[in-house]
């Protein structure tokens, strides 16, 4: 393919996204291959959340429960993010964390299988979601089984309450095929539960085209969320009515403003909610996904793979055996970032931080780099990859300032 920097400027200028950039706040000189991990900041998210600060909070005070719809702000969040996964309005939760967010759908899915004693999990999946899986296991008293990564369904038999995977490795960036593995577990009678924090807003999902039971996802990486905010849930409907998830709270009854002291759940996914709605953070979620507003997930794909498949020529045209590219070159296969394997992997992001390129780390030895189709360009990556090429040619990962790891990168 052609890799050429004029080359880049054209393909920017041919890009079914091309105006998407503006949308968002990147500060100037900085390349920014990190969406990830941290989706930039929408432009139109500061002023949302001073409005509902010193507007919502500040002037309407309680009423604004009702004046300003917070009572009704995940929902429409969650319809929002709906159509990103393949999923019908009023299908999709959203307000805890992807931590909470995981165990309440596995207790959830696992009680849904109560004749069944094994939890099948990945074991390189992020680690959230292996001490997640591990403590519902302790808590329910079943077997956590950890299955091959590259054949998951090889070890699904018939003890097997629920199969837990994620979409798109943190690490690698390899995508697991979702419709062929939910159809695998499904012919041993077992649930799926899947992780779509490393695709939701960069790989098309079709969760209910590909019959899955339930869906966790992050909205900080490519929903562009901003840190911490909330995750979401999706189960499918055909579940709700059985569905029992294990933290039950007054948002999540019938009817929370009746108070009454005994449990009734409410109908559909709405009984995934648990506390009071996080509204600051749904509101700037909100906000932020605006910039998805008029943009299909094929456009979204196609920008997506035209990014990687160029940082992907660049490298092997520049860096040769220099790295280990370790993300599958398959676009059925390959989510929205490269991983390149080095020794001395944590030194070459952090001398790329350096120069204005970020990028992050994995241990051992992976460097990631993540390309949000909104707002990352190809004049972005081909400049990346110029600056890779110098770090390494020059030998500046080798400094001594970068052998000493920080908590984060």
């Amino acid at each position: 393919m052609p890799t050429s920097r004029a080359d880049a400027v054209t393909a920017d200028e041919r890009s079914p996204l091309r105006g998407r950039r503006d949308l968002f706040d990147l500060p100037d000189g900085v390349v920014y291959l990190d969406g990830n991990s941290l989706g930039a900041l929408p432009r139109s998210v500061p002023d949302r959340v001073r409005r509902v600060v010193a507007q919502e909070w500040g002037v309407g005070l309680i009423s604004s429960w009702n004046s300003a719809g917070w009572v009704d702000l995940a929902r429409r969040v969650g319809d929002r993010i709906a159509p990103l996964v393949g999923a019908a309005p009023g299908d999709v939760h959203v307000g805890d964390s992807t931590s909470v967010t995981l165990f309440k759908t596995l207790v959830a899915a696992c009680r849904l299988r109560p004749d069944r004693r094994v939890l099948v999990v990945e074991p390189t999946t992020f680690p959230t979601d292996a001490y997640v899986a591990s403590g519902v296991a302790r808590l329910l008293g079943l077997e956590l089984r950890w299955c091959d990564p590259a054949d998951p369904a090889a070890v699904l038999d018939e003890d097997v309450a629920v199969l837990s995977l994620t979409h798109v490795d943190f690490r690698t960036g390899a995508m697991y095929d979702l419709a062929g593995l939910t159809a695998a577990a499904h012919g041993v009678g077992a649930l799926v539960q899947w992780d779509l924090c490393h695709s939701t807003g960069a790989v098309p999902v079709d969760l209910t085209a590909a019959d899955a039971d339930a869906a966790v996802g992050c909205t900080y990486k490519y929903l562009n969320g901003g840190p911490g905010s909330p995750a979401f849930a999706w189960v499918h409907p055909r579940h709700h009515g059985a569905w029992d998830q294990p933290v039950t709270g007054w948002f999540g009854h019938a009817h929370p403003f009746e108070m009454d002291r005994e449990f009734t759940p409410a109908d559909g996914i709405t009984r995934m909610a648990s506390g009071t709605p996080p509204v600051l953070a749904l509101s700037a979620l909100d906000s932020a996904l605006d910039a998805f507003d008029g943009v299909g997930m094929p456009a979204l794909r196609e920008a997506s793979l035209s990014l990687s498949d160029l940082f992907l020529a660049l490298v092997d045209e520049r860096l040769g055996s220099a790295v280990e590219v370790v993300t599958p070159r398959e676009h059925a296969r390959r989510g929205s970032q490269v991983s390149l394997r080095h020794p001395d992997a944590y030194g070459v992001v952090q001398a790329l931080v350096a120069r204005g390129v970020v990028g992050d780390f994995r241990t051992p030895d992976v460097a990631r780099f993540g390309f949000a189709p909104l707002y990352v360009t190809h004049t972005d990556v081909h400049d990346a990859v110029d600056h890779l090429a110098a770090v390494l040619g020059g030998e500046e990962h080798r400094r001594p300032e970068y052998a000493v790891r920080n908590a984060v990168t």
